[in-house]
């Protein structure tokens, strides 16, 4: 987030991961309280497209770190939702399967999600969906993708797989991103948080881990957090 909003709660409220919400997950909100400190742009963001997007972060009970998305690449809020604003929620899975919104076939991040969808697809035995703009404009109904956006995707990893399945899955998105004109930004969801699939099949002794409670390095991304 480009920006943050000050938490609604005290500073040494208990922080929680609530299950019923995660990272990526898109949620349609009733309402989203301002912030003495949020951008101009907000407002009309939320009129535009009354959606906001989970965060890594912990809240206090009752809160959901959330992300409000604007127009441009630079326009992006972290704020503070009540949980009880909460209309309807959106996982990266359930939108693949979501057909796009007329006239958005050509753009090449669509073309890639759509091969991505196939029987063959390298994606076809694991639980994945797209995030960023491709997951928000299906979502939300709303454009967000252009000709240049990267196609992004979560995909989901709870269990060990072995190192040549991830080499092997980077391979395969690396040759279908570089036949469309278009990068694929895969990220995969484990115990320890989110990992960079490029650096995991890079064979980095140590990768990223993004997780709720802080990002921070991991040899082995299935170890308990």
């Amino acid at each position: 987030m480009r920006v943050c909003a000050v938490p609604p709660f005290a500073a040494d409220a208990p922080r929680v991961d609530d299950a019923r919400w995660r990272p990526h997950d898109l949620l349609r909100v009733s309402r989203l309280a301002p912030a003495d400190d949020e951008p101009e742009w907000v407002r009309d963001a939320l009129a535009n497209a009354p959606w906001v997007v989970v965060r890594r972060t912990r809240a206090a009970a009752g809160f959901v770190a959330v992300g409000v998305r604007g127009r441009t690449r630079s326009q992006r809020f972290g704020a503070w939702l009540d949980d009880q604003d909460i209309e309807i929620s959106r996982s990266p899975e359930e939108l693949v399967d979501i057909d796009p919104l007329d006239g958005r076939h050509a753009l090449s991040a669509r073309i890639a999600l759509q091969t991505l969808r196939e029987t063959a697809s390298p994606l076809h035995d694991f639980v994945w969906g797209p995030t960023g703009g491709a997951g928000f404009e299906l979502a939300t109904g709303i454009p967000a993708l252009t000709e240049s956006s990267d196609l992004d995707i979560l995909v989901r990893l709870p269990q060990r797989i072995e190192r040549a399945a991830i080499a092997s899955l980077a391979h395969a998105l690396a040759q279908i991103a570089s036949r469309m004109g278009v990068r694929i930004d895969a990220q995969l969801e484990t115990p320890a948080g989110g990992v960079a699939l490029a650096e995991l099949a890079a064979h980095k002794p140590r990768v990223l881990a993004r997780a709720s409670r802080g990002a921070q390095f991991v040899a082995d991304p299935w170890s308990p957090p």
